[in-house]
């Protein structure tokens, strides 16, 4: 019998086979690609449309959206800013709910403005965003009469309309700035003098302070129609029952006769490279974007989807190399990437930027274009292939296993986008199983190709936005054409993949033992101790399938270095993370973590240090791992903290120039007096150069070295007794000693006193206000909870007073904490942005708030909202990971009892107008407190 000749033969007959497979496999790409059999859609007779999902996640939520498809571009030219007026005038009245009336009814519900209730407009978009509790049929109801009402029947009264004026000038202040600026001297070239440079959202303020009444409600009239409208509805509900709801409402709209044409606008081609070169004083940073304009490429069928897989491997992997080089000693740029996708409405793009290193900004951008062209002329390595193609993958296996515990907010985000953009939405379940079938039918040789088509000379436009100061080159258009010419004539060698291990550890630690475990009922938690002293407390959920959450902290932080060893101990955690662990570099830990999906970082506060951690179920012990090595074998690289330095050094040389960043810095030495062991806002030069590389090892290493003081906490998808082992080996063989956990009170106190202090940058009419009510208190849980809700009630009444009546903000808060460490001590903070002769009125009317809560409590109305808002908050929050972390390890540091975490709403209902109103006339003490105000340079004296 001839065996070579049967090998042969079966060999012949396996690649018929697989032949014939992938013949048949291709044929099915061109089908279209199909949409989610979860999601029930519809269409009126009037053109609206409609898409319904059950979605369980939150519990009794559903998050509804009314969408138009319509915004900015379809303004005539006395409208422009009238698109988002528009979307203002929803929230002041309609024929169902006079002034006030909706958001007052909605907050009594449990909804907060700007989480819960909010909208945006944009070139060619206009969309409304609430959710809603589902177990209140009036809420429901009300909720479906406030989303109809946004499509016919906002009120447009015209006092309310001249009201909003003051309110929607004060969005356009804050957007005001360096980048606005700049970004109007590159619109035009960009975007080729289309339609689109000349239709920014917010529009002009001489419009906006003079349009006659009828121009608005013309717009609304032309663009609010039901054959331009979609609403979603994706939540806790029952889909028949939805679904009669929105045919019942949205029936009522009547269809437009001779409706104006919806176009979508091109942006004229060209051949010639564009260059935008723009300065500006208050620029914090050098920045140099890369545009290669493409046609709009619709996806539509499989083939299509297979490709946007195809585009992804070619920005994920070029992205990584260019990571890799900010990680030099002297990187040629703080960061850079490119992506490719849609750019507007009517063009995709291939879009590169990068943040420039110091002045060298010609530098940055001929690295980011070799490295462009590296790939164009080599392509990309098998090595990096295989793991990005890893990396893929595990993305659609993550969204896959949380399928069923998705937030509803997500899907409804994905369905507007369906209705406005026809973006695919065959669901995840459909993704993944595409992605399995169609990644090994990918070739290294299909995206390397990309390049070619994608860097072209046609259509190309290189920004550079760069501080106008002495010191900083700016290019010319001349160098930056000469550099162009340069990288494509100079030859590039092929980028070298550096192998790495395929394991973290070669020899595993000796485990401990659980010597003591406790139980916590109401809470759901098990505490352990481990054999050598840590003790972790445990919480299993459902909350997510495929999450795991863990923080691990002791007391200590940088109060415990030596002051002369300040500054290199606040950026220990820092250079660690840049440095890797054991034998490998941070860039050889991204490679091994290829199709993992494990985040570990060290920190270090002011009392106290430790690890955080995020990862899956199955990731879980690679994520241990790593937790063990940065306790017992961080890496020293010389290389890591040289570049962090130089990117450091880079980005503080025009921070300051800009006004919010001087504003924060000053604001920060103000609270602490300036004092020498207080973290600043951002690292200053000569504090860089204190930093220093064998300080920084020898702090870090001795306060991880004593795991005895570190407390654990974890929180997600596991059991108990399965996680127990791993915690035994890897948290239980933690090197301890015998030295109790502490830290120092550095005296770092906020002043006494009434202190007022008037700063000055920035060129634009427009001011910050700070108010800040701080000082030692002693804590207690009860004073927390109040101080709070004096927060809360405080917001509620700014914006009604300063927004809705005055006009005079865009947007106002307040926001408190109380805390034991390093002293028992509380804040209470109000801020807002408005006009700088609108200062004095403001911080009057503010101080009139407080002083009413003073005298006679908060009403029962407000009371109710509050209430109302903060258990709708906790119901969710008690649905998720990440609260449970945060409220454990504060239970920890703040000494509270872990088991009344889940007694929310009792405590909440106990609130009453007569405690808050002696929490606020203890804790706002008008002869203690900070007054911070922002001018512009021009109103100084």
């Amino acid at each position: 019998m001839n065996y070579k000749l049967i090998t042969q033969g079966m060999m012949l007959c396996l690649l018929a086979v697989v032949v014939a497979g992938q013949t048949s496999f291709a044929q099915q790409l061109d089908k279209k690609i199909p949409f989610d059999a979860q999601v029930r859609t519809g269409k009126l007779k009037n053109g609206l449309k409609y898409y319904i999902r059950k979605n369980a996640k939150p519990e009794k939520r559903v998050e509804l959206r009314l969408a138009v498809n319509a915004g900015s571009m379809q303004e005539n030219d006395n409208q422009q800013g009238l698109a988002h007026f528009v979307e203002h005038m929803a929230f002041n009245g309609t024929k169902n709910f006079k002034k006030n009336e909706l958001v007052s009814y909605l907050q009594s519900a449990g909804v907060k403005f700007g989480a819960h209730l909010n909208a945006y407009t944009s070139f060619d978009e206009t969309v409304y965003m609430l959710r809603l509790p589902t177990d209140k049929q009036e809420v429901m109801d009300k909720g479906f009469q406030i989303l109809e009402d946004w499509a016919h029947n906002v009120s447009f009264d015209n006092k309310e309309i001249d009201k909003e004026r003051g309110v929607v000038i004060e969005e356009w202040r804050l957007g005001r700035g360096a980048g606005q600026r700049m970004r109007d001297q590159y619109f035009p070239v960009l975007l080729n003098d289309s339609r689109y440079a000349k239709r920014l959202p917010i529009g002009k303020k001489k419009i906006l302070e003079n349009f006659k009444y009828n121009t608005l409600k013309q717009f609304y009239k032309d663009w609010y129609r039901p054959d331009l409208m979609a609403v979603v509805v994706v939540g806790d509900i029952d889909l028949d029952a939805m679904e009669k709801k929105i045919k019942q409402h949205f029936s009522r709209l009547k269809p437009v006769k001779n409706v104006r044409e919806k176009k979508l606008y091109p942006v004229p081609p060209h051949q010639k490279t564009f260059v935008s070169i723009n300065t500006d004083k208050e620029a914090p940073f050098s920045q140099v974007q890369i545009i290669y304009k493409k046609p709009l490429k619709k996806v539509k069928n499989l083939t299509d989807y297979r490709q946007q897989i195809i585009n992804r491997f070619h920005s994920g992997m070029l992205n990584q190399r260019l990571r890799e080089l900010t990680e030099k000693a002297d990187p040629p740029f703080i960061n850079a990437g490119f992506y490719y996708g849609s750019f507007i409405r009517s063009i995709d793009a291939y879009s590169g930027s990068v943040l420039a290193n110091g002045d060298d900004i010609l530098g940055g951008l001929r690295v980011a274009l070799t490295e462009s062209k590296r790939v164009r002329k080599h392509g990309f390595t098998k090595g990096e292939f295989e793991r990005y193609k890893k990396t893929i993958l595990n993305s659609y296996k993550r969204a896959y296993n949380e399928r069923k515990k998705t937030d509803s907010k997500s899907f409804a985000r994905e369905y507007v986008a369906h209705f406005l953009q026809k973006e695919p939405t065959p669901g995840v379940k459909f993704e993944y199983e595409f992605v399995k079938k169609v990644l090994p039918t990918i070739t290294l040789a299909e995206v390397n190709a990309l390049s070619k088509k994608w860097i072209t000379k046609d259509n190309r436009v290189i920004i550079i936005n760069a501080p106008e100061k002495k010191g900083v080159i700016v290019p010319t258009e001349a160098q930056v054409r000469t550099v162009l010419k340069e990288v494509a004539f100079n030859a590039v060698k092929p980028y070298k993949d550096k192998a790495v291990g395929t394991k973290l550890m070669d020899k595993m630690p000796t485990a401990g033992k659980v010597t003591n475990t406790k139980t916590y009922p109401k809470s759901g938690t098990t505490e352990l101790t481990l054999s050598n002293g840590i003790v972790v407390t445990l919480k299993p959920t459902d909350f997510k399938d495929d999450q795991v959450l863990f923080n691990g902290y002791s007391l200590g932080g940088y109060s415990l270095a030596a002051a002369k060893n300040h500054v290199s101990a606040i950026y220990a955690s820092q250079i660690i993370v840049a440095s890797g662990v054991s034998k490998f570099k941070a860039a050889d830990l991204r490679k091994m973590m290829a199709g993992k999906s494990v985040s570990v970082k060290p920190y270090i506060r002011e009392v106290t240090h430790g690890v955080s951690g995020a990862t899956t179920p199955q990731d879980l012990e690679t994520a241990l791992q790593m937790t063990h090595l940065y306790f017992t074998q961080p890496r020293k690289d010389e290389t890591a903290f040289k570049s962090m330095k130089n990117q450091y050094k880079s980005m503080m040389q025009n921070l300051m120039a800009n006004p919010n960043f001087y504003f924060q810095d000053q604001l920060t030495k103000i609270k602490n007096q300036n004092h020498p062991r207080a973290a600043g806002f951002f690292p200053t030069k000569e504090e860089l150069e204190k930093i220093d590389l064998d300080q920084t090892m020898a702090f870090y290493k001795r306060i991880f070295s004593n795991g005895q003081n570190f407390k654990f906490v974890f929180v997600g998808n596991f059991k108990v007794d399965k996680i127990k082992p791993l915690l035994e080996k890897y948290i239980g063989s933690l090197p301890t000693t015998q030295q109790k956990a502490t830290f120092k009170d550095l005296g770092i106190r906020p002043p006494k006193g009434k202190v007022t202090k008037k700063l000055y940058k920035g060129k634009d009419p427009k001011s910050q206000v700070h108010l800040s009510f701080m000082g030692a208190a002693k804590y207690s849980t009860k004073d927390a909870s109040l101080i709070k809700a004096l927060a809360e009630a405080l917001s509620i009444k700014l914006i009604e007073k300063l927004r809705e009546e005055k006009g005079g903000v865009y947007g106002a808060g307040a926001y408190s904490y109380m805390q034991k460490k390093p002293y028992d001590n509380y804040a209470i903070v109000v801020s807002f942005p408005c006009a700088p002769n609108n200062v004095d009125d403001l911080v009057t009317a503010t101080m009139g708030e407080i002083k009413k809560i003073q005298k006679s409590g908060i009403s029962s109305k407000d009371l109710k909202k509050v209430q109302a808002q903060q258990i709708r908050s906790m119901e969710t929050n008690m649905k998720n990971n990440r609260y449970w972390l945060n409220t454990l390890r504060s239970a920890y540091v703040n000494e509270k009892d872990r088991e009344k975490i889940t007694e929310y709403e009792q405590s909440i209902q106990a609130l009453n107008s007569k405690d808050m109103q002696k929490a606020a006339q203890k804790y706002f003490d008008m002869k203690n407190y900070i007054k911070v105000v922002l001018y512009p340079e021009t109103m100084k004296k």
